[in-house]
């Protein structure tokens, strides 16, 4: 499996953190920024990076997934769901990342480096990485609703 990672100068701390730990959990992790801490960087282009990778990604490989981090999480949030096939979500709570994954099928998530902490962080990460999406009728059907008014704008 695949993991896009990025993060702007207030998430850069706990990417760092974040990207060793998965990697020591035998993920394959794809830096898209920053690779250094770059106080004046500005959250769009990251979140917008990983966005597009991760959509790109999905057609051949529909595992793959996107980890976002800034102060509050919900700039990189707004910005990956301007991107076409992208279901970013913000959580704060396993059962929160859990049901988004398996109801509306996120392929990236987004933290917030003020207000989790590294373990925080992780297990949030773990159930996005886990949970399975579910094929019910409803969630399926929401998706495709999603899907056609991107085709259309």
């Amino acid at each position: 499996m695949k993991i896009y990672l990025g993060a702007d100068h207030r998430g850069f701390e706990l990417k760092e953190s974040l990207k060793r730990w998965l990697e020591e959990g035998g993920l394959e992790v794809i830096e898209l920024g920053s690779e250094k801490l770059e106080p004046g960087d500005d959250y769009p282009e990251v979140a917008i990076k990983v966005g597009e990778a991760v959509a790109e990604a999905v057609a051949s490989a529909p595992s793959s997934l996107g980890i976002l981090i800034c102060g509050s999480g919900v700039g990189v949030n707004i910005a990956a769901n301007k991107v076409k096939g992208i279901r970013a979500a913000q959580a704060w709570s396993v059962d929160q990342v859990e049901h988004a994954k398996q109801s509306d099928h996120i392929n990236v998530l987004s933290l917030a480096a003020d207000y989790l902490d590294f373990e925080q962080s992780i297990n949030l990460i773990s159930v996005f990485i886990d949970a399975p999406t579910l094929d019910d009728e409803r969630f399926l059907r929401r998706l495709k609703h999603i899907a056609q008014y991107e085709e259309r704008h």
